[in-house]
């Protein structure tokens, strides 16, 4: 990952069974849903470099979405990233309910499960605070983090959990990547109720020289497993090779991994991370690599993996080779599943893609594509159905897809941090810390709150926002902030 790759990356140079038990019944239908959807989209190929037909999608349908009071645990509640929760009227205006100072910056998205909110830190601390009060109920930090000055290269000092975790309902436990010293990389699984550590192990593959691996996708949860992705470090040192690792639940089994097939870089590193469908299928955006001529080694790319991770299928645009050449290329932003059989994704050259996620079509295979950003698409994307919200480092997009597979842009708006939907509103953040709350439809600012009292207040870049009961949680360099709906 470059330079540009890294375009308001981690900005830290300047300072040193996946869902609650309530909503279960409610993600049973949906995946039914999704099962029905994909058996109509057509048989899944084997990858292709070249352009093959895709199917049509079907008409697009309304995604089920969850309550606000439902749990919050991966990035964007749901492992399709949709970040979308229902019951939330509009508001008239913000109000700053508490802010709970921990030990180290917050990068990854706070979670929210039974009434407590999870969160990690970049000093190896999970915390859980009840969600009401702020009230710290446990504490655990699981080794030293890695100082910066020890690594080739990199932008966040010390460098702990980035990665946002995930919680399992089936067995209770939250799981977290820490980068602790050596450094090597360590997955561990903790009790919520407790804060105990139930077991822990090395996500490293082998041979894996972990100095130029940062683990900065979200992680997902699929079948019993927890799949965990890596790109390398802000300046692109040593060398490092983008790869999907998974590990079962209960800590036990092989590890299993896949490596994109590049002489070097092509990192997984987008913060939302990989996404799945209802059949376990993992979809993942690659950034960049070496090469910049055929044959395409599967950089620049959109990729669909089996369960056990063999890869099935692939997407790059066309002129793959020159974003590789001027690191304009697809890994800023994870893939979006959408409700007809869709996936959208979009990257560094601000162009968003619509596939078929059943046949992604190989180089050039999208079904249609258009410009969507001026500048940077990066980070997380929000979607309700048919509208998706795209953050952009020059502003929020809405955009539309029609019956036809085109894409509309609606409207645009200030903040360019990756949104959340609340009922019939959008909420993003600018980069100096102004919360804005904006109509769904129209892109009208309904509500804005600055949550700093000065021009120095900023958020750890890629920063996202967790809706749950009558608050909005943001991440901070110093900790978490609650705002009251």
């Amino acid at each position: 990952m470059k330079n540009l790759r890294r375009v308001g990356r981690d900005m830290q140079g300047t300072r040193s069974s996946l869902f609650g038990t309530h909503t279960h019944i409610q993600w049973l239908l949906f995946w039914g849903l999704a099962l029905l959807i994909s058996s109509c989209s057509g048989r899944a190929g084997e990858p292709s470099a070249q352009k093959t037909p895709v199917p049509t999608l079907l008409p697009m349908r309304t995604v089920m979405a969850t309550d606000i009071h439902s749990d919050w645990p991966t990035y964007h509640q749901n492992p399709t990233r949709t970040g979308y929760v229902t019951g939330v009227s509009a508001p008239q205006r913000l109000t700053k309910d508490w802010m709970a100072t921990l030990d180290g910056a917050v990068y990854a998205e706070p979670l929210a499960v039974s009434g407590k909110l999870l969160v990690a830190t970049e000093s190896n601390s999970l915390y859980a605070l009840d969600s009401t009060t702020g009230t710290v109920l446990w504490k655990t930090t699981v080794g030293a983090p890695v100082a910066q000055s020890t690594l080739p290269c990199g932008d966040i000092d010390p460098l702990g959990i980035t990665g946002t975790p995930v919680y399992d309902d089936a067995t209770g436990l939250l799981f977290a990547v820490a980068e602790v010293n050596g450094p090597k990389h360590i997955l561990v699984a903790v009790d919520i109720q407790t804060g105990q550590i139930r077991f822990q192990r090395s996500v490293d593959t082998p041979g894996m020289n972990a100095r130029v691996y940062q683990q900065r996708a979200a992680l997902l949860l699929s079948q019993k497993r927890v799949y965990i992705a890596y790109g390398g470090l802000a300046g692109d040192c040593g060398d490092y090779h983008g790869t999907i690792v998974a590990v079962q639940t209960d800590g036990q089994g092989p590890l299993l991994s896949y490596q994109v097939p590049v002489t070097r870089e092509g990192g997984i590193w987008a913060p939302s991370g990989p996404s799945t469908d209802a059949s376990g299928k993992i979809y993942l955006a690659v950034g960049n690599g070496e090469a910049t001529s055929d044959p395409w080694d599967h950089s620049d790319s959109v990729l669909r993996l089996s369960p056990t991770l063999q890869l099935e299928d692939a997407f790059a645009p066309s002129g793959w080779q020159d974003e590789n050449s001027h690191d304009t290329d697809l890994g800023s932003m994870g893939p979006t599943l959408l409700a007809n059989g869709g996936l959208f994704i979009a990257g560094k050259s601000g162009r968003g893609y619509l596939l078929n996620a059943q046949t992604l079509g190989g180089i050039g295979g999208e079904l249609s594509s258009l410009q969507i950003c001026n500048g940077v698409a990066m980070g997380g994307t929000a979607s309700a159905g048919s509208q998706i919200f795209v953050p952009c480092n020059d502003g929020l997009r809405s955009i539309t897809i029609d019956a036809h597979q085109h894409m509309t842009i609606n409207w645009k708006a200030t903040p360019i941090m990756s949104p959340v939907i609340g009922g019939d509103t959008v909420y993003s953040l600018d980069p100096g810390g102004t919360l804005y709350a904006l109509a769904k439809d129209s892109g009208k600012i309904e509500a804005r709150l600055a949550l700093g009292t000065t021009s120095s207040f900023s958020l750890p870049h890629f920063t996202t926002l967790t809706l749950y009961g009558t608050h909005i949680f943001i991440p901070t360099y110093t900790g978490v902030i609650a705002v009251n709906l």
